[in-house]
């Protein structure tokens, strides 16, 4: 009886024990946590994804991957369900990316954000995703392998049969003519001799016609500076602009002389005897003795 008890005592022991790993266990996996679930929509390649895969949004891990499937009404669309902790706002403009882990080739789900939405993505709604990096650089990878291919295909037909005839018959009328700019530059070598000694003989006139400009300048100085031919022809007009009005009162003086003079000899025409004797008196004027009015000579 005290084994059966002992045992008994043993099992619910190892029971209780097995609860609490088993509740320690849930609360370390952090499932107390209330998550919100969304729905990512691809129609690429999620090699390396897998259930239980990291969610993360800006380099924080958030959630995991719940499921991934193939869309029932659409077989080259894969749906892949995510759950993300609630206290992460995630906009209507999030969109999702795959990220790899390191050489391992595991890959997980990063979330990234435009930053240009207002308003918080509802849950259960559908995250588009693009392509990351190593699949856009696959893409051009495999686009720069069939451009170099058809490149090759292209340097293949141009390098047939005819047509390296044509490029050998290229290559010799080249060769011909450069035998013949040869004898042309033979026969251009005088030219070039004639076209050197007029150059040495333009060089000689345009030094003389320096030294020409030289005289003239030296010529036009000393006809500029003081007391030269231009000094003088100002000073004589000078001289003659203050003559001008001397001259003008010396005529007008001659022209009142000489109607002076008009009366004078006016005056010695009427009345000769006024040479000898002298201007006769005037006559008597009104109220004087000895005035006779007009009309009494006339009487």
């Amino acid at each position: 009886m005290e084994n059966r008890a002992h045992a008994l005592v043993a099992g619910i022991f190892v029971l209780f024990l097995s609860i609490a790993v088993a509740l320690v266990a849930v609360w370390f996996s952090g499932n107390n946590i209330q998550r919100n679930t969304y729905l990512v929509v691809t129609k690429e390649s999620v090699s390396g994804l897998n259930p239980q895969s990291a969610v993360h949004y800006r380099g924080v891990n958030v959630g995991k991957v719940e499921a991934i499937e193939f869309d029932p009404d659409n077989p080259h669309q894969i749906l892949i369900q995510i759950s993300v902790d609630e206290n992460v706002r995630l906009h209507d403009t999030i969109y999702a990316q795959l990220g790899y882990q390191g050489v391992t080739g595991l890959a997980y789900i990063q979330l990234n954000d435009d930053g240009i939405g207002n308003e918080q993505l509802p849950s259960d709604a559908q995250i588009p995703m693009r392509r990351s990096l190593l699949d856009e650089v696959t893409g051009s990878g495999q686009d720069l392998l069939s451009n170099v291919n058809q490149l090759v295909l292209k340097m293949h037909q141009l390098l047939d049969d005819q047509n390296q005839a044509h490029v050998s018959q290229i290559l010799q009328n080249i060769e011909k003519t450069t035998r013949n700019f040869d004898g042309v530059a033979g026969r251009l070598q005088p030219v070039l001799d004639s076209f050197t000694e007029l150059t040495t003989e333009s060089a000689t006139l345009v030094k003389h016609l320096d030294q020409l400009l030289g005289k003239i300048n030296i010529t036009v100085a000393k006809v500029n500076q003081k007391e030269g031919i231009f000094d003088s022809l100002s000073q004589s007009t000078q001289e003659l602009a203050t003559t001008i009005p001397e001259l003008r009162k010396v005529s007008n003086s001659i022209a009142r002389n000489s109607n002076n003079l008009d009366k004078v000899l006016h005056q010695l025409e009427e009345n000769p005897q006024s040479l000898l004797f002298g201007r006769p008196p005037s006559l008597p004027g009104p109220g004087e003795s000895g005035f006779v009015s007009p009309a009494g000579n006339i009487q």
